[in-house]
């Protein structure tokens, strides 16, 4: 059963890389989008809606993966390097949810100006990747506050 538990450390672990790692392909995607028009704006948005759509699943097996080593690790829940990264997350949810959709749509319908929608998109992706590395180093460093 050892080999099952370090499975799931490994598919958690994928999770982890496969939630945060995309998120770095937005900064030189925010710089093209300046000046993108046509098909090459449209190639822009296409990879930040596969970005997105990507790091939602992947963080879809971060949270159950997540859970099964929690419950069969036999950790407290209130544990600080547990307790701390789930209410940073679960207080975070409403903008990890809706922070990209809506402005990429709004941008491709022409209902939000371009630097409006940069100026957004690299402040929810900064936002978002605070959130995450916080978290993971909660996850590796494992403090114990109390």
């Amino acid at each position: 059963m050892r080999w099952l538990y370090t499975g799931i450390i490994f598919i958690h672990v994928l999770s982890v890389i496969a939630s945060i790692g995309p998120y770095f392909v937005f900064f030189p995607l925010l710089k093209t989008l300046r000046t993108a028009d046509g098909k090459m704006l449209q190639q822009s948005l296409a990879i930040f809606r596969f970005v997105v759509w990507l790091t939602k699943h992947a963080g879809h097996i971060l949270v159950v993966s997540g859970a099964i080593l929690w419950i069969w690790g036999g950790y407290p829940l209130l544990t600080t390097w547990i307790a701390v990264p789930v209410t940073i997350l679960l207080g975070g949810l409403f903008f990890l949810v809706r922070a990209f959709s809506p402005t990429l749509r709004a941008l491709e319908q022409g209902t939000i100006g371009r630097e409006a929608a940069i100026k957004r998109l690299t402040r929810s992706t900064l936002i978002y990747l605070l959130v995450l590395t916080i978290s993971l180093w909660f996850m590796i460093a494992k403090p114990v506050w109390w």
